[in-house]
């Protein structure tokens, strides 16, 4: 049988827990569906592994397509040195250059078809504009990387829910005054896309959440939902897309009414987020859309103050890895 290509695995925030979850994910490898290797400093990886008692052997790889032959007895590693050691929990801007050289370089692995898809570990923001990261987070500079800026659309997945927020990191005030017909319209294509190509969902139902409450009670509290949302979703019924709404959110998300849609479009952060993190708050997955490759990201941060302690839990990049072995394996299957 043909070994499925390997994932490509991102660094992270050294400082962090990626390099305890990178671990940690090897040592669960039977959980997983596809072999992955770590574009990571390999020194730090055993330097992790040795402070923690964990046997997780380190294997240097020149080129991707080893990861399949060594993966099983340890942890395949392309190299990407830091510039300076790490001390958990402290951040340190001279490394930012080889955070991003690690995306960059799991971009073109995926790019070149010689990995499937890449998972990426969270990165400290913060540090990266010091060492000159000129871009709002991952999903914008991961659509810059590939050159389509703008088209990236954020989608939090767990197995018992999908959300696409439509305006992501801004206040709530902005999102209400900068939300827009148009915006609803390209998140509802580009997820319904992604559902046919990426998830084997042939007819994909979205969900349209309201802005207000009640989904604005025709207009007693608030325009937005009739004379922006509305228009968006007969938009995207006119295009053929399984749209219903806007509807009230503070219904939308109970088990009987996930069962009627597939993905969930959300006016704002924390309507998306509150729910997907109360149904299934450790094993949510980021997932980047519109992009040419297959991203996907644990839905948590660097969690500086576990670092080094070996106690972050590992089951938001286990479903990470999984999520994206299973849409690599979706998209490469023709669809009508």
């Amino acid at each position: 049988m043909t070994k499925p290509l390997p994932l490509a695995l991102t660094m992270g925030e050294p400082a962090g827990i990626g390099g305890e979850l990178t671990l940690k994910a090897w040592l669960r490898r039977h959980d997983l569906t596809n072999p992955f290797l770590a574009v990571d400093d390999p020194d730090r990886l055993r330097s992790i592994a040795q402070s923690l008692g964990w046997d997780a052997p380190i294997a240097v790889i020149a080129a991707a397509e080893q990861a399949k032959d060594v993966f099983a007895d340890a942890l395949p590693v392309l190299p990407q040195p830091l510039v300076r050691a790490v001390k958990p929990g402290c951040p340190d801007p001279a490394n930012g250059s080889a955070v991003m050289a690690s995306i960059q370089r799991a971009v073109l692995l995926t790019q070149a078809g010689q990995t499937a898809a890449m998972v990426t570990n969270p990165i400290h923001k913060a540090v990266l504009y010091q060492a000159g990261f000129a871009f709002p987070g991952h999903t914008e500079y991961l659509a810059h990387l590939l050159g389509v800026d703008g088209a990236e659309v954020m989608m939090l997945a767990c197995p018992h829910l999908r959300v696409v927020p439509v305006t992501i990191h801004v206040s709530l005030a902005q999102a209400a005054a900068g939300l827009t017909t148009q915006a609803i319209i390209h998140a509802g294509q580009v997820t319904a896309q992604a559902l046919r190509r990426d998830f084997g969902i042939a007819a994909p139902r979205l969900a349209v959440a309201g802005l207000n409450p009640h989904a604005g009670e025709n207009g007693a509290m608030g325009h937005e939902d009739a004379e922006i949302i509305a228009p968006a979703v007969a938009a995207l019924r006119a295009q053929g897309i399984d749209a219903n709404g806007p509807l009230p959110a503070d219904t939308l998300f109970h088990a009987r009414a996930r069962a009627g849609y597939d993905a969930a479009l959300c006016m704002y952060h924390d309507q998306a987020l509150i729910p997907i993190k109360t149904i299934d708050f450790d094993g949510g997955v980021n997932i980047t859309l519109g992009l040419p490759i297959i991203r996907t990201s644990p839905d948590h941060g660097t969690a500086f103050a576990l670092a080094g302690t070996g106690l972050a839990v590992e089951t938001s990049l286990m479903a990470a890895l999984n999520m994206a072995a299973a849409m690599a394996a979706n998209r490469s299957r023709p669809h009508g």
